[in-house]
């Protein structure tokens, strides 16, 4: 049967050029249910929307990445010189694409030597947008728990904060206020206990399964390009931690995506 819904994709990604739509129409028949396309700027936008009009399981997420303000290919820079107002004024009309379910992926980074105040100013612009919407959002936190949770607790958004790496405590907290919590390859590592105590300790309505592909492939994959395929691999291992049937697992996971995207 299989039930996977993938809330943290990148299929515009160079690295499926060579063999993108023969992929995606292939999903579906290893049980890809559902998959969330998350734009970095609005370079990616047309790419985003162009894969969630054509192949029915794709929904697309629009926004600007942090780390677009330090890349200097990135159109926040290349075209927009900086100027992430003019890129989101720009991006503003294509979120009336009924193909549109969040604002993402959006957030905070302090791993990279990106400008503090521009981001915050960023993924603060992009939470009022996603809450003018009524949207709910996909979210970015590398090692900057303290200044996204502030944002958080602020503007108090629907949605997935992808790849949680916080602790236990936070988990609570943030469930409580009605997000969900996106696992993915990470979680099946070795050196994964913070994630699974995480996943041991929340609802189980609570969690949505992703890949942030071609990135972070999980065992047995890992070091391979990642597609929403490799999923089962993630149920698996929250099928161990939960003693449940990673069928189940996958089900579960599914029907939260379908719910907090509005999709239910």
């Amino acid at each position: 049967m299989q039930d996977i819904f993938d809330t943290h994709a990148h299929y515009c990604s160079g690295q499926f050029n060579p063999d993108r739509d023969t992929l995606l129409a292939a999903l579906p028949q290893a049980g890809v249910v559902g998959v969330l396309e998350c734009a970095t700027h609005s370079g990616d936008a047309p790419g985003v929307l162009a894969l969630a009009h054509r192949y029915p399981y794709f929904h697309a997420a629009l926004g600007i990445h942090p780390e677009s303000l330090g890349e200097a290919d990135a159109p926040t820079v290349a075209v927009y010189g900086g100027d992430w107002r003019a890129e989101l004024a720009a991006l503003r009309p294509l979120f009336e694409d009924g193909a549109v379910i969040a604002v993402g992926e959006i957030g905070l980074d302090h791993h990279w030597p990106l400008p503090a105040r521009e981001q915050y100013e960023l993924f603060e612009a992009q939470l009022a947008l996603a809450a003018e919407l009524d949207l709910p959002v996909s979210i970015h936190d590398r090692e900057a728990h303290a200044e996204v949770y502030e944002l958080l607790r602020k503007y108090r958004p629907r949605g997935v904060l992808h790849c949680y790496s916080g602790s236990p405590e936070d988990a609570a907290w943030l469930v409580d206020q009605g997000l969900c919590l996106g696992f993915g390859g990470a979680a099946t590592y070795k050196n994964a206990k913070r994630a699974q105590r995480v996943l041991a300790a929340i609802p189980h309505q609570a969690v949505v399964l992703e890949t942030d592909c071609p990135y972070m492939s999980p065992e047995p994959v890992r070091g391979s390009r990642n597609d929403s395929r490799n999923i089962v691999h993630v149920a698996e291992k929250i099928g161990q931690l939960w003693e449940m049937d990673p069928q189940a697992v996958l089900t579960l996971t599914a029907a939260n995506a379908r719910r907090v995207f509005g999709l239910a």
